[in-house]
């Protein structure tokens, strides 16, 4: 049989991506054929199948079994065979040579690798989280974030919203500068959840004039202006102020030992 498109579902009892991603890998190697993937996720019972084997069966298309719960996967083979479709059996032949060779019946029990590695998935949850709320991006999405640090350019928000969200931390920061109004959902958010950013003014002088150098920027503004420095900070911490948030001096502090202060004055409330 050869055609040039062709649709393939993937089946599985909990949310479908290791089948996705090891399909998708293997349709990469037919860029000329026309291959339609959808994942079919969270089915937990025979009386799912029938209406989903209906549908492929129509299309004439391809099943890829990723089903864990071994009841499931035996009635979707013989769904499949009532209505001549291709099963692409995924996990059973290797879940019964392993059982095999170690005596050890298969749990069966969906999303159990996902709960196994629960750590690791927050740490890529919060790494995108934080990714995603870089700098005062998506300001409507603050309410989601664990910790949002806020404070003036360089005074090393993103650094330490990275270090963090390796920890497994959701975190957002804002941005503060003269003359732009923070955002409304700043100061909506519990205060305890918000930390403002300060540090000192020389300090910050040295922060600011090595960015310059990096991106080949040369001559005195604002930006580098010793003067208007004292400005910026004084202006974040009346902002600090109104919103009752804590403040972090992070002065020759540690990345470390920022992130363990701010951790600790979360989990505390």
């Amino acid at each position: 049989m050869n055609v040039t498109s062709h649709k393939i579902f993937v089946l599985s009892d909990s949310i479908g991506t290791s089948g996705e991603q090891l399909s998708r890998k293997v349709m990469s190697q037919f860029r000329e054929a026309k291959l339609d993937l959808q994942v079919i996720s969270h089915i937990r019972n025979i009386e799912q199948l029938e209406p989903i084997v209906k549908q492929v069966a129509e299309v004439q298309g391809t099943l890829v079994n990723t089903l864990m719960n071994g009841e499931l996967s035996h009635a979707l083979h013989e769904l499949a065979q009532q209505y001549q479709l291709y099963v692409v059996d995924i996990v059973t032949d290797f879940l019964s040579r392993l059982s095999a060779v170690t005596g050890i019946p298969p749990e069966g029990k969906p999303g159990l690798y996902r709960e196994l590695h629960a750590a690791y998935f927050r740490r890529i949850e919060a790494i995108e989280f934080t990714l995603g709320h870089d700098d005062g991006v998506n300001y409507k999405g603050l309410s989601k974030a664990e910790v949002v640090l806020t404070g003036v350019s360089r005074v090393g928000k993103t650094p330490l919203s990275m270090y963090m969200a390796m920890l497994g931390w959701k975190v957002a920061n804002v941005p503060l500068a003269m003359g732009v109004t923070p955002p409304e959902e700043l100061f909506h958010l519990e205060r305890e959840r918000v930390i403002g950013l300060t540090i000192d003014p020389d300090k910050l002088l040295q922060h600011r004039q090595h960015r310059q150098q990096s991106l080949g920027v040369t001559g005195k503004s604002d930006y580098n202006n010793l003067a208007k420095l004292y400005d910026e900070l004084d202006y974040a911490r009346k902002i600090f102020r109104r919103g009752g948030f804590r403040v972090l001096d992070v002065t020759n502090m540690p990345i470390e030992a920022s992130a363990d202060k701010i951790v600790n004055w979360v989990t505390r409330h």
